[in-house]
Parts: structure tokens; sequence; C-alpha cells
């Protein structure tokens, strides 16, 4: 019995980070705690240099949102827009939501800047639920063209912002904490 006891306090800790990894690996929503967490505390910070990738034509890139409205990106020309694709399922997605939701409140009423927030899956119902729930005002929307290679890969989650003329002056692939003084300022730059 005693030889048990010290068995049980000595490997404790042991048992308890086993039990804590066991929990990040599996669990969706504790792993995007965790990436939050470290969010948080300065990692996942992207580099914001503009750059201007010509994309070509936006035309026929299209959204639809729940309101069964089309959003076609060639139409949306002289505005500034935040484009991101993610998932429901996705602990990075998850995690980077909190820090995009506060961006997406900073410029909600600028007209001059647009939010897509693409469904990987399409299912609007599934996703508004999903903001509904996690009290996010993010528009949702389920892609309905084909998306070119060089805009999204299929890398959840990407975040990609057209200037005004259409070009790429931002585009990452995984998670990233957009609610810094320097992205409000890159993003207020670009509308000029």
């Amino acid at each position: 019995m005693i030889f048990s006891l010290k068995f049980i306090k000595k490997n404790i800790f042991n048992t308890l980070f086993i039990a804590v990894l066991l929990l990040i690996v599996f669990v969706p929503d504790a792993k995007a705690f965790f990436l939050k967490g470290l969010m948080e505390i300065g990692f996942y910070s992207p580099e914001v240099k503009a750059t201007k990738i010509e994309v070509g034509n936006l035309s026929g890139i299209k959204f639809k949102n729940v309101k069964g409205e089309l959003v076609d990106l060639c139409e949306l020309r002289g505005k500034v827009i935040f484009l991101n694709f993610w998932a429901t399922w996705c602990p990075p997605c998850i995690a980077e939501m909190p820090s995009i939701n506060k961006l997406y409140t900073h410029f909600k009423d600028d007209p001059n800047v647009i939010f897509i927030f693409a469904d990987a899956d399409g299912d609007l119902v599934k996703s508004g639920k999903f903001m509904t729930n996690r009290k996010f005002d993010m528009p949702v929307y389920k892609v309905e063209s084909e998306i070119p290679e060089q805009i999204f890969s299929g890398a959840l989650p990407t975040t990609v912002i057209f200037d005004k003329q259409g070009r790429i002056s931002f585009m990452h692939e995984g998670i990233a904490n957009y609610s810094s003084k320097k992205f409000v300022d890159f993003l207020n730059k670009l509308k000029i």
C-alpha cells in the first residue's frame, strides 16, 4: 500500500501531463484553446508586409451568404477585401476567430473594407450556429465557384487580403493573430 501511494505521488505530474496532451490532441476545442493562448502571448503574429501579387481577373470568384445573396469579387474592386477560408472543425481556425472577430468589429461599419468568411465545408447552417454560439458577428459565406489555387490551395485557415485594385496584398496559410494594431494600420493603409 505504501509503495503504491509513493508511486502515484511520484507519477501524478506525468499522468496529468499525458492527460492534458491527449485532451489537446483529441478535442478540437481544447486544441483551439491552447493555440489561442499561444497567440495571446505573442506566437502566430503574421508578418505584415505589403506585397502586390496580380491575380488577373477576379470576375467569377463568387461566394453566397445565408440569405442566398451572391458576392462576386470583381464587383468589390475599389474596396479592401479580407477573405478567410475556415471550417468549424479546424482547431487553428477556431483559435484565430476571436482575433478576427475583433478586427471585424473594428472595421464592420467601414464601407471600404469587406469581410468574407468562407466556410470550407459550405454548410452555412452549421457555420452560422458556430458563429452564434461563440457570439461572433462575422458574416459567413460558402464558395460558389472555382477558386484559383493562387488564392486558396486547401490549407485551413487561409487568409487573403486584396487591395483596392484587386491585387493580393497579404496571404497567410495557418493560424495568425489579426487583432494587433500593426494589422489594423496595415488595413487602413490599403484603404488609401
